[in-house]
C-alpha cells in the first residue's frame, strides 16, 4: 500500500465537503420556494438563514487550506494537456490505455480550480448579500450582482461537486477509500497515476 493523503490532509477534504453539502442544501432552500422544504429540515428558515454564511466562511477557510496543500500540484502541464486529448479513454473506463499523469490528472485539477475560484467568487458576492444594509441604495446594482454572481458560482460548483463525488465514487474504484484510508494498492497508482507511482 501507498500512503495518498496524510491525515491532514483528509480531515481539510472532509471538513470542506460536509459543509459544502450544508451550504449547497442552504443555499438551494433559499434559491426556490419550491426547495425551502429544505431550509426547515435543517433547522427552519431562520437557523440556515443564520448560519449560512458562518458556514460559508468555514469552507473558504478550508478551500484555502487546500489550496495551501495542494496549489503546487495543481498546475496544469504539459502531460495533463496530452490526458485531456484523451479523456474519452478516461470516460470509458480505459485508464490503463490513458496518458500518464502525476498525483493529479487534469480533471481532478480543473475541479480543483473550479471550486478555489467559485469559492473566492462565493465570498465576496456572500458578503455583500450579507451585509447588504451596508451597501449606498445608489449601489443598488452591486445588490443585485452580488446575487447573480452567487447563484452562478453556486450552481457552477454544484455542478463540479455532482462530477467529483460520482466520479470518485462509482467510476474510479479506490478512489473513495483512498480519501477515507489515505493509501491506495500499488496496482491502483501505477493504473491510475503512474507518474505519481514512479
Amino acid at each position: 500500500m501507498i500512503l495518498r493523503y496524510t491525515l491532514k490532509e483528509r480531515i481539510v477534504h472532509w471538513v470542506a465537503g460536509f459543509v459544502y453539502v450544508y451550504l449547497l442544501l442552504t443555499g438551494l432552500a433559499f434559491y426556490t420556494p419550491k426547495l425551502y422544504w429544505l431550509a426547515v429540515a435543517l433547522g427552519g428558515g431562520t437557523t440556515s438563514r443564520e448560519w449560512h454564511p458562518w458556514a460559508g466562511l468555514v469552507f473558504v477557510a478550508a478551500t484555502v487550506f487546500m489550496y495551501r496543500m495542494w496549489a503546487a500540484d495543481m498546475r496544469i502541464t504539459d502531460a495533463d494537456r496530452e490526458w485531456s486529448r484523451a479523456i474519452g479513454r478516461y470516460v470509458r473506463n480505459e485508464d490503463a490505455h490513458l496518458p500518464p499523469v502525476g498525483r493529479y490528472n487534469a480533471g481532478q485539477k480543473y475541479f480543483f480550480w473550479l471550486m478555489f475560484l467559485g469559492g473566492a467568487l462565493l465570498l465576496i458576492s456572500g458578503v455583500a448579500m450579507w451585509f447588504t444594509a451596508s451597501i449606498p441604495w445608489s449601489l443598488r446594482w452591486l445588490r443585485h450582482a452580488a446575487v447573480l454572481v452567487h447563484v452562478s458560482a453556486g450552481l457552477a460548483t454544484i455542478g463540479g461537486f455532482i462530477i467529483h463525488v460520482y466520479m470518485g465514487t462509482a467510476v474510479v474504484r479506490g478512489g473513495f477509500t483512498s480519501i477515507v484510508r489515505g493509501e491506495v494498492s500499488e496496482e491502483w497508482a501505477r493504473t491510475h497515476h503512474r507518474m505519481w507511482k514512479r
